[in-house]
């Protein structure tokens, strides 16, 4: 195992390195030293590397970790794996996450929803829902106070959040929802939001306007979104989409036996047909 750090230091020292392979590789101007007897798999080159703008020298240093250190680094590293583990027999604990931004007339909140699976006679599991991100809109009520009794709510599907990911900044995008289509109060609930672009260009405007018969409220609720903001609900988005998907499930269930025993069953399937072309 290779553990490297980098540091900065004053003009004049130089590049660190250990590394066991030869020492021919190398350019001239790199020394050994023996700062590191114990390690007979270790040996000390130094070389310059300096910034000259910022008259700096970086120091780069690399080890090669024993068995017993690289156990404990995996230990060490474990432990951020999982920060609410579980007992033996338990499901581990709900976690509940989220982006919010508040502005002077209305807050929003973003919050992604888990995709849906249905167990099949073989034992296995199929996506049954793909999971959606919650968008939560209140206004306000007064300075920095807001109403989430009042608050709508927008669901954005897959294909909706790919929409919002590939607006660039003069780009507009709509979505329409009735939450009873199909049904026998179809149209009597209408949801329509409006991504568009500020005049300035310094963002989003996030617009939902809410119709429902059923309950009198006819009402429409706008933010700003900074480019910053924007940003994070991109970056924040490209990371979720596959989750909402399920195929981290599925990346996680991949066995080596499993696809030997796949392709053995059925050896002549339409993707080994076609990849054999």
């Amino acid at each position: 195992m290779l553990n490297l750090s980098l540091s900065a230091t004053p003009a004049g020292e130089g590049l660190s390195i250990r590394h066991p392979h030869k020492l021919s590789s190398y350019n001239s101007g790199i020394t050994t030293s023996t700062l590191f007897p114990r390690r007979k798999n270790a040996v000390f080159l130094t070389t310059p590397r300096r910034d000259r703008s910022k008259n700096i020298c970086f120091n780069v240093k690399a080890q090669y970790l024993t068995p017993q250190e690289q156990n404990h680094q995996q230990q060490r590293f474990s432990s951020y794996e999982s920060p609410f583990p579980s007992q033996p027999g338990q499901l581990p604990p709900r976690v509940y996450v989220g982006y919010s931004v508040y502005k002077g007339k209305a807050a929003l909140t973003v919050e992604p929803r888990p995709p849906e699976f249905s167990p099949l006679d073989s034992g296995a599991f199929k996506l049954s829902k793909e999971g959606f991100v919650l968008l939560q809109f209140a206004p306000a009520s007064g300075v920095r106070q807001y109403d989430w009794g009042r608050k709508q709510v927008f669901s954005l599907s897959v294909t909706e959040i790919g929409n919002i990911i590939s607006l660039g900044a003069r780009d507009s995008c709509e979505f329409f929802h009735d939450p009873f289509k199909g049904k026998s109060d179809e149209g009597r609930v209408r949801k329509v939001l409006k991504v568009e672009p500020l005049p300035d260009g310094s963002g989003h405007f996030f617009n939902l306007s809410v119709q429902n018969k059923l309950t009198n409220v006819d009402e429409s609720i706008y933010i700003p979104i900074t480019k910053a903001e924007f940003a994070v609900l991109v970056s924040s988005f490209n990371f979720v989409v596959p989750y909402l998907l399920g195929w981290h499930t599925f990346a996680s269930s991949i066995k080596p036996e499993d696809a030997n025993r796949a392709n053995n069953t059925n050896p002549r399937s339409g993707a080994e047909f076609e990849w054999s072309r």
